[in-house]
């Protein structure tokens, strides 16, 4: 049970006790402050009888004693505890006993101090000695310190033991409360970006026909919020960490992919995302002039580590020109455009007279994802371009036209069943034909003015086939699109680019099929998709196993995934909207509907959107058909 406000972090089995096994613990920017948190009453533990996430940053746990001789089998004592991601846990005693109970209460605390990488690869190392500090307990390493203290003060407190211990006298019926807070010696009080009071997400809500769509709307926005954090640099400027627990520091491709999904809940995360970035760009000489860093991430048993740094250069002028669409203002496009344009020099550069853009590595292959993002960034570059007055427009819509084409022919592996799209082509020209969800990039065009789809890489009958390939049993889990085809070598449920569904991936495949007018296809992915959501109380992981879905089954949770994730809680904006069809384009004040006609959830509200700088409602009937309910003042509805 993860809860979420970075920098704060507070991981805990369902038992409620601290026991310091795994990641179990209460952290700040990484760090493990406090690894036990066990709560003994009466001389014995509590037992466990409900725990449950109440908000992204807060876990519930209830237990119940018996502690009177003369009760029978009813418990007369509940425990109740409430722990929140900034280090804060509240115990509070009630009783049901008849007659008043002296209750002797003792804490036991301790931790290593460990890193959380070192938690993980399991070189955290022992407990660190306690000593007595005011109220509480204090816990010294090199270069770092945390103590725990107590209100009320305890009683009594053993540094030897990590022990904190009180008294309490409770009446029939009273209560009796602490609350212990852990702090990082020399750092302020935690406050995280996404408790702001100028929060950089809309309160967007949905209401429909199908149950859970409210639930998952709120709780991926929630879930964004508690994955927010600011620049060090420039504090205004705050963006997506990638996930938690795992991954709670900024990944420049998930934060951006997050950031784009999420724009219509408001363009201020886009913009935070896009600064942050930029300040990081290589500036100097060389090839990689331009690129914005990024680590190196597997991909699969048929492909090499790819660069995630390639995947975000690219992706930085299309938030940016997609940013425009629902809003920013031309001040910070323009703020933002040398950056953008220094990315698409980059890929000029790095493809230069050829067609294809090819790995950093040598010797690596070809990878039609790559492509499909290049493809987007140039056409949605050279459309920015295009609107500041900037050269290089042209070069780049040139060389995407012979991509296209070139791409058409070069990647699609032609069988009996009407061909596929090829994973990639290997260093010596070989076709990599195997299928894998990378393909669903494909379908991501992106949008140009007027509302305008982009063109794709693929034709119709390839997209029409590639769709059918998506929906079909290798491919479709019945929960959401598999990393690689059930039908291929290496395929492993549990892969994390090998079967498992990862749902950032299928939700672009939705709107994707959804833009190309696939609407039964997209329809059959997005209602797999929201069952999962249901079976993982609508806080969908980064990914869960991609096992065939069966009558009685449910969803396996991944034990890699992070929990949230950005790209997975942004998703449910993206599948919402995507329904709706919202093409936005607010510099010429106008936006344009095209909702997907079969209603595969029936009739949906979406208010609270943010577009032209205001308000901005939805309503698609039960026909498909979709209505403006709110919009800023001058925004004209498109043809």
């Amino acid at each position: 049970m993860i809860c979420v406000a970075l920098p704060g972090l507070a991981v805990s089995t369902a038992r409620g006790q601290l026991d310091g096994q795994g990641l179990e613990g209460v952290y700040r920017a990484g760090r493990r402050l406090l690894s036990r948190c066990r709560l003994r009453v009466a001389g014995r533990e509590p037992l466990a009888v409900q725990a449950r996430m109440t908000a992204p940053d807060r876990v519930r746990f209830v237990g119940t004693l018996r502690v009177s001789p003369s009760a029978g089998p009813d418990p007369d004592v509940v425990v109740e505890r409430t722990r929140d991601a900034d280090g804060t846990e509240r115990i509070v005693l009630r009783s049901a006993a008849p007659r008043p109970l002296r209750l002797p209460v003792e804490v036991a605390l301790g931790t290593d101090l460990a890193e959380l990488g070192q938690i993980a690869s399991g070189r955290a190392g022992g407990e660190r000695p306690a000593s007595v500090r005011g109220s509480g307990l204090r816990w010294s390493g090199p270069g770092v310190s945390a103590s725990v203290t107590a209100d009320p003060p305890p009683a009594d407190v053993l540094a030897s033991a990590g022990l904190l211990r009180w008294e309490f006298d409770l009446a029939p019926g009273g209560t009796a409360s602490v609350e212990l807070r852990v702090r990082q010696d020399g750092a302020g009080p935690l406050r995280s970006a996404g408790r702001a009071a100028t929060s950089p997400l809309a309160e967007a809500a949905a209401t429909g026909d199908t149950p859970g769509v409210r639930d998952l709307l709120r709780t991926g926005i929630d879930d964004l919020r508690a994955l927010l954090l600011r620049d060090p640099v420039r504090p205004a400027d705050v963006y997506l960490a990638a996930g938690a627990p795992w991954r709670c520091g900024l990944a420049p491709a998930d934060a951006l992919a997050a950031a784009r999904m999420a724009l219509p809940l408001g363009t201020r995360l886009a913009a935070g995302t896009l600064r942050t970035l930029a300040r990081t760009q290589h500036l100097g000489p060389g090839a990689r002039s331009g690129m914005i860093p990024g680590p190196r991430r597997d991909a699969g048993p048929h492909l090499p580590p790819c660069c995630t740094g390639t995947e975000a250069t690219l992706l930085f002028p299309v938030l940016l020109a997609e940013a425009r669409r629902w809003g920013l203002p031309e001040h910070e496009t323009e703020e933002l455009l040398p950056a953008a344009e220094r990315c698409l020099t980059w890929l000029r550069t790095a493809v230069g007279e050829g067609t294809y853009l090819c790995d950093p590595l040598p010797g690596r292959p070809v990878r039609a994802e790559t492509q499909a993002h290049a493809h987007r960034a140039a056409v949605l570059g050279a459309d920015l371009l295009d609107a500041f007055g900037r050269p290089g427009a042209t070069a780049l819509r040139e060389w995407a036209d012979r991509l296209r084409s070139a791409f058409r022919h070069d990647f699609w592996v032609e069988d009996r069943s009407g061909g596929r799209p090829a994973a990639g082509r290997g260093a010596d020209g070989r076709l990599l034909p195997h299928l894998d969800a990378a393909a669903a990039h494909l379908l991501d065009t992106g949008l140009l003015g007027g509302g305008r789809q982009a063109p794709g890489l693929l034709d119709k009958a390839q997209t029409e086939q590639l769709a059918r390939l998506l929906d079909g049993p290798a491919m479709h889990s019945g929960w959401g699109l598999r990393g690689l085809a059930a039908n291929e070598p290496g395929h492993n449920p549990f892969g994390h680019r090998a079967g498992a569904v990862r749902v950032a991936e299928t939700a672009v495949a939705v709107a994707g099929l959804a833009a190309a007018g696939h609407e039964k296809q997209a329809g059959s992915l997005l209602r797999g998709l929201l069952a999962a959501a249901e079976a993982f109380g609508h806080r969908l992981p980064e990914m869960f196993s991609g096992e065939q879905r069966a009558e009685g089954s449910a969803p396996v949770h991944h034990p890699a995934a992070c929990r949230p994730s950005a790209t997975a809680a942004a998703a449910p904006v993206l599948l919402l909207t995507a329904l709706a069809g919202v093409r936005p384009d607010a510099p010429a004040r106008t936006v344009t509907l095209r909702p997907v006609r079969s209603a595969p959830l029936g009739e949906i509200g979406l208010r609270g959107l943010r577009l032209a700088g205001g308000p901005f409602s939805v309503r698609v009937s039960r026909l498909g058909l979709a209505l403006v309910e709110e919009a800023a003042d001058g925004l004209q509805l498109g043809a």
